[in-house]
């Protein structure tokens, strides 16, 4: 029923294990040839490329932390088990104690109006959904665990992994545990518009890319855009290795947060399925 994290090299994501497609996992003959060669250690004496990103992560959560609250449009889509989801677009309300998601599909059309409540530590930890259609939207709202077979149907991570804070930490992670090998390219670019209209905003992107495909490395080329004025990632995308020289990157995942309010001042009534604004 909905999305969580984010991945990236270390950029973003749940662990490497959470994000590792099987697209990205499948190598030819010659690929595992060059994969068994042996994953390449970063030299001690040169700092990794990716310490800039880390220490700004660890700069950035004191104040992502402080947020109390925050609305988006979270548009989306990913690669599960080595096939293209569509695209997905849902609203989101996000609080941070106790930690609380709300969200509602607004595309494609046919889960256009379905919804998912998900607070920690309340109905024994697990999600309520409500689904729409004929028959589901009849069934009204039902409890689920977050990582079941239903709300993870057509998802790749599961709601309790949603968010901004998720993403950071799982920066810091990942991030902390990418930095022993070497082969990394980073690149910042600066004044980057994503949208347009009254909603565009100027990010600085983080590009990373790793040249050479090998085992410890779960993506080929990810992308994250920081926000310049609010300092908070909003988008994230990453890609695998080409299958043939010059031909397209297959995309992983791309997560964007659009339309970001923070501090709106949500209450339990926003997370309540009891919510006449939820139950039409």
């Amino acid at each position: 029923m909905v999305v969580g994290g984010i991945a990236v090299c270390l950029l973003i994501s749940g662990t490497s294990a959470l994000w590792r497609t099987a697209l990205c996992q499948t190598a030819s003959a010659t690929e595992a040839t060059r994969v068994a060669a042996g994953n390449v250690p970063v030299t001690p004496a040169v700092e990794h490329p990716l310490m800039p990103v880390i220490r700004w992560a660890e700069q950035a959560r004191p104040g992502i932390v402080a947020i109390r609250d925050y609305t988006a449009i979270l548009r989306k889509q990913e690669n599960i088990n080595g096939r293209l989801h569509a695209a997905q677009v849902m609203e989101i309300k996000v609080r941070h104690q106790p930690f609380s998601v709300y969200t509602r599909f607004l595309f494609p059309q046919d889960v256009a109006g379905q919804q998912a409540i998900y607070v920690e530590g309340q109905n024994n930890n697990n999600l309520r959904g409500r689904g729409v259609g004929p028959i589901q939207g009849r069934l009204g709202w039902l409890s689920f665990p977050p990582d079941g077979i239903i709300p993870m149907d057509g998802q790749k991570y599961p709601i309790t992994q949603i968010g901004i804070l998720n993403l950071v930490d799982e920066l810091l992670k990942v991030g902390r545990e990418k930095i022993r090998f070497g082969e990394c390219e980073v690149t910042y670019h600066e004044r980057v518009i994503l949208g347009t209209g009254p909603s565009a905003r100027e990010t600085t992107m983080i590009q990373v890319v790793h040249p050479v495909r090998r085992d410890n490395f779960d993506f080929h080329k990810a992308m994250i855009f920081v926000d310049n004025e609010l300092n908070l990632p909003i988008r994230y995308e990453a890609y695998c290795w080409p299958s043939a020289p010059g031909e397209p990157l297959p995309l992983i995942e791309i997560y964007w947060y659009t339309n970001l309010q923070i501090n709106v001042g949500l209450t339990d009534a926003d997370f309540d399925h009891t919510n006449p604004l939820y139950n039409p």
